[in-house]
């Protein structure tokens, strides 16, 4: 699917590092140092035309996430087809210690995803499952 992107960067644009990644990595246009339990706002350079009927989803990166303790604080975010702004990665350190994010480090994976909208159809019951309005933990340990 092609999405039409300006790029404000120092950065390449994001990119696939294996043949079956599902996400690309972006990256930071600055660095900054996050303390423990704190978030930040990290910008990158991206402004992106997504095709109506599509999302872009930005998830955390599971290297960050293990060394860093670092990941998006609303993960996934959701980037829809009508925006045009920069994409922003909100970042939080789950961890004890600051963490240094570097200008051009990878910190997230952006997700290209077909959506739907919804068309509510107000009822005044619903069907009944085994389940029923059980959650939360309620169908057990396994």
């Amino acid at each position: 699917m092609e999405v039409r992107v300006i790029n404000k960067s120092d950065n390449d644009l994001p990119s696939y590092e294996t043949i079956g990644s599902a996400g690309c990595d972006v990256r930071s246009t600055h660095g900054a140092i996050i303390g423990p339990g704190l978030s930040t706002l990290i910008k990158t350079g991206l402004y992106v035309e997504i095709p109506v009927g599509y999302e872009i989803q930005v998830r955390p990166r599971s290297g960050l996430a293990y060394k860093k303790q670092i990941t998006v604080l609303n993960s996934p975010g959701t980037i829809d087809a009508d925006y045009r702004g920069e994409i922003g990665v909100i970042l939080i350190n789950h961890g004890l210690a600051k963490v240094e994010i570097e200008k051009g480090e990878r910190i997230g994976q952006l997700v290209l995803n077909k959506v739907e909208q919804i068309k509510w159809n107000p009822v005044l019951a619903l069907a009944d499952t085994t389940r029923g309005s059980g959650g939360f933990g309620s169908t057990g340990k396994q």
